[in-house]
């Protein structure tokens, strides 16, 4: 594939517009992602015609972290919960009415979006950054000292199929999710944010003995099917959110890849 065909197959942008939702459908498991940037005015997640739902979570799940840069609220059926940068709501099937609002239009929040289909109804609930399952990773002398954060999965809150957290790579850090793996029971959707302006990430796609690259940008989110290796490297620390949906909620269910096959 070229590079603009790349783009267009595995690589989500635009996702963030000032006093919008924005959602893309992906027939990868069947997720839906999303973008949701309140300013002055509250914002409602409609239903896109394409789910033939009568709301959008009559038969869905849907994950919703805060990237910021601001702090912000997610309300569902009328309840109100407060989230900071970095905390997570999970909203579950049935779910009638959500609706996003930022604490200062000023400075406003960014709710990213992740929703898949659910065959089970569980307890919509936030999950805080620091209530988070998880533990560090890496070495400074390997340039990838991160932090892992599990949010959904099957030791902390509970969904259907979707599994979410949150990596975040210390200063002078630059790798992450190396050595490379695969799942071959389910897509890893990759969103990377906390980069700065001018900073871009080099993220690696394809199978193990023939890669390519994307190059993303802060708000941009990554598709690895399930042959696909996902790994990146930064011109400076950032954070990415990781999520997956498929027939296998376990997080270590993956196919590692030695790094003398790695191409």
């Amino acid at each position: 594939m070229s590079t603009d065909e790349l783009r267009e197959h595995f690589l989500v942008s635009g996702l963030f517009s000032p006093g919008a939702v924005n959602l893309r459908l992906i027939d990868l498991d069947r997720v839906v992602l999303g973008g949701a940037m309140p300013t002055a005015t509250p914002l409602a997640l409609d239903t896109p015609a394409a789910l033939r739902a009568q709301y959008f979570t009559e038969r869905r799940e849907l994950g919703v972290l805060c990237i910021g840069p601001g702090a912000g609220s997610v309300s569902v059926d009328g309840e109100r919960y407060a989230l900071r940068p970095h905390d997570v709501l999970y909203v579950g099937r049935g779910s009638r009415d959500v609706r996003f609002a930022s604490d200062d239009a000023a400075t406003p929040a960014r709710f990213y979006l992740v929703s898949y289909p659910a065959h089970a109804a569980q307890a919509t609930a936030l999950v805080r950054r620091d209530d988070a399952q998880g533990g560090e990773m890496g070495s400074a002398e390997q340039a990838n000292r991160r932090t892992i954060k599990r949010y959904v999965h099957t030791a902390g809150q509970a969904s259907a199929q979707l599994v979410m957290g949150v990596t975040t790579l210390a200063p002078g850090s630059v790798w992450n999710t190396m050595p490379a793996h695969t799942h071959s029971r389910r897509t890893e959707i990759y969103l990377y944010f906390d980069l700065p302006t001018d900073a871009v990430v080099l993220h690696l796609v394809g199978e193990p003995s023939e890669t390519r690259h994307l190059v993303v940008r802060d708000g941009d989110v990554a598709l690895s099917p399930g042959w696909s290796v996902h790994a990146g490297c930064g011109t400076s620390n950032y954070s990415f959110c990781w999520a997956m949906g498929g027939e296998n909620q376990d997080y270590a269910d993956m196919d590692p890849v030695a790094m003398s096959t790695l191409r």
